[in-house]
C-alpha cells in the first residue's frame, strides 16, 4: 500500500535557504522511501501572510484528504494560527519548526512578541511538532508549552563528500554561506575583519541578496566605507555545483549568525573537513562539534576578530581544527536516514 502525505510550503520549493533546501531533499527522500507526497504552494507573504493569503491557505489545506498526515513549514505554520485551528480539528496536522518566527534578527520588539503569541497558538493545533535540533525542541517546550511527547527531531541530512583541499598555501579563503538578512551578523563579520587587513585573507560570502534588499545594500556600503571591496565577493546564490567547489576550495568557514535553530551551512562546512569560526547562538554550539571550531558570543566583534586572527595567522591550529570536522564529518547523518525519521514521525501521527 503506498503512503501519502501533504507537504505545505509557503512559496516555491526553489527559495534559496536552508529550510527550503531541507524540505526539499526530506520530500525527495521520502519519494524513495515509497511515500507519495503532494507539494501544497501556500504563497508568498509569510510570516506575515495578507488577509488574501490567508484565506487561500485555509481553503487548499481544508482540502487535503483527513486520513493522511499534513505536513505544515513552520514559516507558514506559525503565522496561520486561526487556519490551524480550523483544520487541525479534521486532519493530522504536523508542524514542521526550523526556527521560531519570533527569534529572527530584524524585528520590533512589536513583531516579535506578535509572532511568538501567533506561532504559540498555533502550535497547541499540532499532533506532533517536528524540530531539526534538541535545542529547538527544549526551547518549544519551555517557551512555547508544547508538549515533550509531541515533539520529534529531525535533523537535516549531509552528503558524503571529499574534504576541503583549501588554497593550499598563500591567502586564506574564508567562505561565510547564508542569505544576506540581519539573522546572519554580516555587518558583524565584516566588522571583525577590518582590523585584520594586514593579515593574507580573502572572503567570499555565498548568499540571496533578495530576500532583504535593505540589509544587502547596507552591507556593501560597509564593506565599501571599509575599503575591503578587494578582499570581500558576494556571490548571490550559487549552483551546488558551484557551492560545493567553494566549500572544496576554502580554508576556513565563518558565519557570526545571531541566531540558528541548526545550522546546515555549519554542519556543510564539518561535512567538507572545514574549520569553522562562529558563534553560540541558538543551536550553533551543539551542531559544531567542540573541536572543529572557535565559537563566540553573537555580535561581539572583538571576539570574532579574535578567533579570526587566531586561524588565520596560525595553520598549525586550524589544520587541528580541521582534522576534527573531519574526524566528525562521519557521525552526520545521511540525507536518508535524516528521512527514515521522519517518516517514522509521520506513520505515527494520528
Amino acid at each position: 500500500m503506498v503512503r501519502s502525505v501533504g507537504f505545505a510550503v509557503p512559496g516555491a520549493l526553489t527559495i534559496p535557504t536552508g529550510g527550503y533546501a531541507y524540505d526539499r531533499r526530506i520530500i525527495t527522500e521520502l519519494g524513495a522511501l515509497g511515500w507519495r507526497v503532494e507539494t501544497i504552494n501556500l504563497g508568498d507573504g509569510y510570516p506575515q501572510p495578507s488577509a488574501e493569503r490567508r484565506t487561500a491557505a485555509h481553503i487548499m489545506l481544508a482540502a487535503q484528504p483527513n486520513d493522511r498526515p499534513l505536513v505544515v513549514d513552520g514559516l507558514a505554520f506559525g503565522a496561520l494560527p486561526e487556519v490551524a485551528l480550523a483544520v487541525g480539528a479534521t486532519h493530522g496536522l504536523i508542524a514542521l519548526v526550523h526556527h521560531p518566527l519570533a527569534l529572527e534578527a530584524g524585528l520590533s520588539p512589536e513583531q516579535s512578541q506578535a509572532l511568538r503569541a501567533s506561532e504559540q497558538q498555533a502550535l497547541t493545533c499540532a499532533r506532533g511538532v517536528i524540530v531539526t535540533s534538541p535545542f529547538t525542541g527544549r526551547l518549544l517546550a519551555s517557551d512555547y508549552a508544547v508538549p515533550p511527547d509531541r515533539i520529534a527531531v529531525v535533523p537535516p541530512g549531509n552528503d558524503r563528500v571529499a574534504p576541503a583541499r583549501g588554497t593550499m598555501g598563500g591567502e586564506t579563503s574564508l567562505l561565510a554561506v547564508g542569505a544576506i538578512v540581519p539573522r546572519k551578523g554580516y555587518d558583524v563579520l565584516i566588522a571583525a575583519l577590518a582590523p585584520l587587513r594586514d593579515l593574507p585573507w580573502r572572503l567570499t560570502i555565498v548568499g540571496d541578496r533578495t530576500r532583504d534588499t535593505e540589509t544587502a545594500a547596507r552591507l556593501d556600503a560597509e564593506i565599501a566605507r571599509l575599503s575591503l571591496a578587494e578582499r570581500v565577493a558576494i556571490t548571490g546564490v550559487v549552483s551546488t555545483e558551484r557551492l560545493a567547489e567553494l566549500y572544496a576550495s576554502a580554508d576556513l568557514f565563518v558565519l557570526a549568525s545571531r541566531f540558528e535553530g541548526y545550522g546546515m551551512a555549519f554542519a556543510e562546512a564539518i561535512a567538507h573537513g572545514l574549520p569553522i569560526v562562529g558563534t553560540t547562538a541558538g543551536a550553533i554550539a551543539e551542531t559544531v562539534p567542540a573541536h572543529a571550531g572557535i565559537l563566540v558570543a553573537p555580535d561581539d566583534v572583538t571576539a570574532l576578530s579574535d578567533a579570526l586572527r587566531q586561524v588565520i595567522v596560525d595553520p598549525v591550529s586550524r589544520e587541528r581544527l580541521a582534522q576534527s570536522a573531519r574526524a566528525s564529518a562521519a557521525a552526520l547523518p545521511t540525507w536518508r536516514q535524516s528521512a527514515e525519521l521522519f517518516s517514522q514521525v509521520i506513520s505515527a501521527t494520528p
